[in-house]
């Protein structure tokens, strides 16, 4: 449950920064507008009710965001969701506090906001909506990078823990210690284990050899194998080395390496 919340809010924690930042803002706008502030009911109620507008604005705008998530997404185009989130959020956040101000001027005084509010309070407004929309866009590009070192973290651990296979509708795990070696069969490439029972593996060779962990090593074009089941190796005529390996159903009694791979293989057998 909690990566499923985790993916329909790639801007986690933004309840709980703006929670808290907007009545630090509304604090601050009233800092850069009224130079005598004196402590009164009337500043406690018109500040109550600027922060309450300041909830409304910014969730109205939060919700705009997660809609050009799904309409607009950044992957498709940064420079213009980035352009059209910036004025469409502008845009809104500014035409609901002005709604939400005029209705309350004229509710409690009978006449539209004063004249310093549109060009005072509105410009100051919409510097916060940037501050805003940095601060969205800050969270969704750290929350992907968090995502994308979680997945290589996962991937680093599954590389040396174990592989898995498909059986199947099953996905199964092997666990390393459990794997004799790899080998190709044909067209395919096998993984069998120490019981003798073998999958197919989806990967070749090639791409397996750059992901194994240490403790197996490429003999050859056809076979890569675990450490555990390789008893040792003689020398053979040009350079080559025959590895002997563990009776196996699976694999024969010896297999030849190259010369070219013979230094490489007994630095790997025989480390210092």
């Amino acid at each position: 449950m909690k990566e499923d919340r985790s993916a329909r809010n790639p801007y986690r924690p933004d309840v709980t920064l703006f929670l808290v930042l907007i009545p630090f803002i509304s604090a601050f706008n009233y800092y850069l507008t009224y130079s005598n502030i004196r402590l009164r009911w009337f500043l406690v109620i018109t500040f109550v009710l600027d922060t309450v507008q300041g909830y409304i604005a910014w969730w109205a705008v939060r919700k705009l965001i997660f809609y050009l998530d799904r309409k607009l997404p950044f992957h498709q185009g940064l420079l213009k969701r980035i352009v059209v989130q910036l004025v469409t959020t502008i845009v809104l956040g500014l035409a609901i506090l002005i709604a939400l101000t005029e209705l309350s001027s004229w509710i409690a005084r009978g006449k539209p906001a004063a004249l310093n509010f549109y060009t005072t309070d509105l410009f100051i407004i919409s510097i916060w909506f940037f501050v805003i929309n940095g601060i969205y866009i800050g969270f969704y590009f750290y929350n992907q990078w968090k995502t994308l070192e979680a997945e290589r973290h996962e991937e680093k651990r599954e590389r040396t823990d174990g592989l898995v296979v498909k059986q199947g509708k099953q996905d199964i795990k092997l666990i390393f210690e459990t794997v004799a070696g790899f080998s190709v069969e044909g067209e395919y490439v096998v993984v069998f284990q120490l019981t003798g029972k073998k999958f197919f593996v989806d990967q070749s060779l090639d791409k397996l050899e750059k992901t194994l962990p240490s403790v197996f090593f490429r003999l050859n074009r056809q076979y890569i194998l675990h450490r555990q089941v390789i008893q040792g190796f003689r020398r053979a005529e040009n350079g080559k080395l025959d590895v002997l390996i563990a009776a196996s159903e699976q694999l024969p009694a010896e297999i030849t390496v190259s010369r070219t791979k013979a230094s490489a293989f007994k630095s790997w057998f025989q480390p210092e």
